[in-house]
């Protein structure tokens, strides 16, 4: 597989977000593209979570289970939940049923709440100003970065979960606060490399 594929739709894109119908949605609606509120931050913060140790594509197709489950990810809402939550949770097959992750979104929502100016305002606050050019390949395109390490620490450092330099630098790829879309691909707006 090429980094930069052509689809079905003579469209040049990022060769995972050409794999599949959700993929392609979800690369071409959101991946990459900036995103703010607290409520849609807690979201993606949420997803990429229990993402960590499976498929994305898993969790794309699992979403609006977890939307449901997870009352459309409202903070104040997931905050308030308790032990019959976490026990409808762990019995909801729609989602991923794994207790640790369950408690950390219900704990991050408590975090989110006690932020002072919101969830959005400091994780884009901890956002890496932006390159100079898009990535040519995926072998140019980081799994962590200092920034991602510093997000990590500071979210660790007020509570949150699950919340790992990994997995903030792909908060950060998923909510456009980096833009690893290839050079080339149509959602760059330059033509093919």
């Amino acid at each position: 597989m090429t980094d930069l594929v052509i689809g079905a739709d003579g469209l040049h894109r990022c060769a995972w977000g050409a794999s599949t119908p959700d993929y392609a949605a979800y690369h071409d609606g959101e991946w990459g593209r900036p995103l703010r509120g607290d409520d849609a931050l807690y979201e993606r913060m949420t997803l990429e979570a229990f993402q960590s140790g499976l498929s994305w594509l898993t969790i794309l197709r699992k979403r609006p289970a977890f939307r449901l489950a997870f009352d459309e990810f409202r903070i104040e809402a997931v905050a308030g939940y308790g032990e019959a939550d976490v026990a409808r949770l762990l019995a909801d097959a729609g989602i991923v049923r794994n207790r640790a992750k369950i408690e950390a979104a219900i704990a991050n929502a408590r975090a989110a709440l006690d932020l002072p100016d919101g969830l959005s305002a400091l994780l884009w606050s901890l956002a890496p100003p932006p390159r100079a050019a898009r990535p040519e390949s995926f072998t140019q395109v980081p799994a962590l970065t200092p920034e991602s390490t510093a997000m990590a620490k500071a979210l660790k450092k007020r509570g949150f979960r699950f919340v790992g330099p990994t997995t903030s630098y792909a908060l950060m790829q998923a909510t456009g606060m980096v833009d690893d879309h290839l050079a080339g691909c149509h959602i760059s707006g330059s033509g093919p490399a």
